[in-house]
């Protein structure tokens, strides 16, 4: 760990005032441990958890930066978490929960948003941890996630628009990242995430029955889905039903892997922006790179960790003259 850590050095500073691992050591000695727990006991209780902690940071992240700006609650229903895209977000429970543990340990001094990167990292690193207990998922890597952040003074409902969505085409989904200062193969690598979760038939009913064909109004489904798997995901997915779940990853949802990526490549993606990476030569080449045997499998262990990294310092708030440190994280400080 202390190898990759410095691999990160460029990314996680080592001044306060930066990003840093381990910035709680002496401010809350326990925070990191807390976090932990309070993830690991949720995921016993529901492992699929686990994957919305992910998707949690990546929503967050994605709007103006990891600041915690989407666990924000407004009465008047104008704030991030309550645009369209933030639909079926979960796990801010388990922030919340953390956030009272700390604020009992050390008050005012661990932000939201650092919880929130946290919980991501132990999140991946748990489907390992709990793989003897038999757990829904299983094979994620372990990685040392950088502190320091600050929580953020606004949350808009209009903000959260720059979301991508899982119709997004591949130019839309590299412009996004390219946006938010992430590459090519963050987008490759942070799509790959998907080797764990579920989605709704809802995100994936277009692709099946609403597929633009051709000129006029004619629709049907994606011609570049192979057959035999139109009618697999028509069977799951029965026209009008939008709720029934389906893993991501077909025939291996319950592993951290790349099977997403072989999936990708052979026209077996379930939802319209993982299927997308094959539509661009420079992602296509990237999906090609990780499949070339066991060296490129640990590439892209590592290259995974390396990218929750990256995607955790986006536009992040430190210093103690900029943002806040959340009391209570559904809600901004009054004082």
């Amino acid at each position: 760990m202390a190898a990759f850590a410095l691999s990160l050095g460029i990314i996680c500073g080592v001044a306060r005032g930066q990003l840093e691992v381990g910035f709680y050591s002496d401010s809350c000695p326990d925070a990191e441990d807390t976090v932990t727990a309070v993830v690991q006991d949720a995921a016993a209780n529901d492992p699929t958890i686990l994957p919305a902690l992910l998707r949690l940071q990546f929503h967050d992240c994605f709007v103006k930066g990891c600041d915690a700006s989407v666990l924000i609650r407004s009465e008047s229903n104008d704030a991030e978490e309550n645009n369209s895209k933030n639909q079926g977000l979960r796990g801010q429970d388990v922030v919340d929960a953390a956030k009272a543990q700390l604020e009992d340990q050390c008050p005012g001094v661990v932000s939201c948003a650092d919880i929130i990167a946290l919980a991501a990292r132990d999140a991946v690193a748990m489907v390992c941890m709990l793989l003897n207990t038999h757990s829904l998922y299983t094979g994620g890597p372990s990685f040392d996630v950088p502190t320091g952040r600050r929580d953020g003074l606004t949350s808009n409902l209009r903000d959260a628009d720059v979301l991508p969505d899982a119709a997004d085409s591949i130019n839309v989904l590299r412009s996004s990242f390219a946006a938010a200062g992430l590459t090519d193969r963050d987008l490759v690598l942070l799509t790959a995430a998907h080797t764990v979760g579920t989605t709704a038939c809802f995100f994936v009913k277009d692709r099946l029955y609403n597929y633009p064909l051709g000129g006029g109004n004619k629709t049907g489904s994606d011609p570049s889905i192979p057959a035999a798997f139109v009618a697999e995901l028509k069977a799951r997915c029965p026209p009008g039903d939008l709720n029934t779940r389906l893993p991501l990853d077909r025939g291996s949802g319950s592993d951290f892997d790349d099977s997403i990526l072989r999936n990708i490549r052979s026209g077996l993606a379930v939802i319209a922006s993982d299927a997308a990476l094959e539509k661009s030569n420079a992602t296509r080449a990237l999906v090609d790179a990780y499949l070339q045997g066991p060296a490129a499998a640990g590439s892209f262990r590592r290259d995974f960790a390396a990218a929750m990294v990256r995607m955790g310092s986006i536009g992040v708030i430190t210093g103690e003259d900029a943002g806040e440190v959340r009391d209570v994280c559904s809600a901004f400080n009054t004082n």
